[in-house]
């Protein structure tokens, strides 16, 4: 019966061939023209590296930049995409809301510091914290496009609890 339950949970209710997920690729969308300066600000604060761009094949003629489609960024392990999002287009603008970042970092301060000195906003101070994806010393830093990322020693590992 426990079993039965945790497939149901698990979405292995119904019997279908298994979907293998290869990776997760965040997408953090700014408002237009603002991904260029939003790359160099993940290269600067936290040490990005750019393997890609995908630029719109047409641009309108007041535009002075190039619309970007996706630039890829590799951060700590990871690839993360960063995209100009139109006024026109879908989803609406959002301003980062409902989505913060967690970078792990033996020196939280001095992460926090490099964000802060590329642009960032610190908010509020380096703290202890037992709670979500950290489990030590925690930074918050805003983005100039309005995203919210902590900045974690790495996570300590968790003990089961008994039932």
């Amino acid at each position: 019966m426990a079993q039965e339950v945790a497939e149901v949970q698990n979405g292995g209710a119904e019997k279908v061939s298994p979907v293998k997920f290869t990776a997760v690729k965040p997408q953090l969308l700014v408002e237009a023209p603002k991904a260029a300066d939003a790359v160099q600000f993940y290269k600067s604060a936290f040490g990005a590296v750019e393997v890609g761009r995908t630029l719109h094949p047409k641009r309108k003629a007041e535009q002075e930049l190039p619309h970007i489609l996706s630039a890829q960024l590799e951060l700590a392990g990871s690839i993360i995409l960063v995209s100009d999002i139109a006024e026109n287009s879908t989803p609406v603008k959002t301003e980062g809301g409902g989505c913060v970042l967690c970078l792990e970092t033996e020196d939280v301060e001095a992460a926090v510091d490099k964000a802060v000195s590329a642009g960032g906003v610190a908010e509020g101070e380096i703290t202890e914290d037992d709670g979500a994806c950290c489990g030590g010393r925690v930074g918050k830093v805003k983005d100039p496009y309005g995203y919210v990322w902590l900045i974690c020693s790495p996570a300590k590992k968790c003990t089961e609890e008994k039932a």
